[in-house]
């Protein structure tokens, strides 16, 4: 009778055991459940398809490359901006030729005041009959000036593309007062060399007739002749000689500048110094050109100083000793209190 209330006592333990296990169980089954479906998701969906492959421009080998300006989107021609003044040059051109311009193409520093513009400036696609808006980020000069600078398009193989009649693109500021009350005014550094042209071609326009009031100095021109030949024996150099079609080009060209306020080597019609001196007749090896202007006009003698000592472009008084030239022509016009000269050198 006793061992068997020991036996049922033993039983009731091991039963209340058992069901003192069961609550922890319970506790455990949410960390053998699976992971909601939603979050795996994102696993199954299929990738984003991949955005089509841009066509690739191959322009025909004979095709021909030619631009068309249309419009200074901003700083139009004389913007008077301050020293320092930070600025956007846009212009609009549109593809006239065969050819599909791609980034290989590039906008092009030629000459002038460069005013921190890149050398270069890669072009977008644009297809023949489109327009481009072209822009390059500038800055004015920090002194009063009136400065230009030059730019060309230029093809994958570095040619100069053809703009209407010339290649130039360019921009003319008016920095503080020089615009207004005629202080002197800045020159475009660069000269030619090899045909003297701006464009590399003597083709162009020709001369131009100017009609405002300026004023021939002959004094002037004869004084710049002597003071540039008095230079060159200094350096033990032979005096070049005076040629009349390059003073024609010459003095064409110094009433052109004065008549429209210029101060750089294309002319009002889009002429170079190569095309204005071909238009007189005369045939050249070799030519290139200086000029300055100023307010009030410089002497003949501190002209040629000027341009002995300019530090900004040399060629200026490397075309003063040169010996590839032997002929020069000298123009001068008084207009407006300004004085201009120019002065052509060339080889027959």
């Amino acid at each position: 009778m006793k061992k068997l209330f020991y036996l049922i006592l033993l039983m009731a333990f091991l039963l209340s055991a058992c069901g003192g296990n069961a609550a922890p169980a319970q506790t455990q089954a949410p960390a053998t459940q699976s992971p909601p479906t939603q979050t795996q998701l994102p696993a199954t969906q299929p990738p984003d398809k991949a955005a089509p492959p841009t066509p690739e421009i191959v322009n025909s080998p004979d095709c021909t490359n030619s631009a068309a300006f249309v419009t200074d989107v901003t700083i139009p021609d004389n913007t008077n901006l301050k020293q320092g003044e930070k600025f956007s040059k846009v212009w609009r051109v549109k593809n006239t030729g065969a050819c599909t311009w791609t980034p290989e193409y590039k906008l092009v520093f030629y000459d002038g005041d460069q005013m921190g513009a890149p050398s270069s400036v890669p072009l977008s696609v644009t297809r023949p009959g489109d327009t481009l808006d072209i822009s390059v980020d500038m800055t004015a000069p920090i002194k009063d000036s009136i400065s230009r600078a030059n730019f060309e398009l230029h093809t994958p193989l570095g040619a100069a593309m053809p703009i209407d009649k010339n290649t130039l693109l360019w921009v003319i500021i008016t920095v503080g007062t020089a615009g207004n009350t005629g202080s002197a005014g800045s020159r475009s550094n660069g000269t030619g060399s090899g045909s003297g042209s701006a464009n590399g071609s003597v083709s162009g326009a020709g001369l131009v007739t100017s009609t405002c009031a300026f004023v021939i100095d002959q004094p002037r021109v004869n004084q710049t002749v002597a003071s540039i030949n008095a230079y060159r024996a200094q350096n033990n150099l032979p005096a070049y000689t005076v040629d009349p079609d390059l003073v024609t080009a010459a003095q064409s060209h110094s009433a052109d500048i004065a008549c429209n306020n210029l101060f750089v080597h294309t002319g009002s019609n889009g002429s170079t110094p190569a095309s204005r001196v071909a238009a007189t007749g005369y045939v050249a090896s070799a030519l290139t050109e200086n000029i300055y202007g100023s307010y009030p006009p410089l002497t003949a003698q501190d002209a040629v100083t000027w341009w002995a000592t300019d530090q900004v472009d040399p060629r200026h008084n490397e075309n003063l000793l040169s010996t590839k030239y032997t002929q020069i022509g000298v123009g001068y016009a008084f207009f407006n209190n300004f004085g201009y000269y120019v002065v052509d050198f060339a080889t027959p």
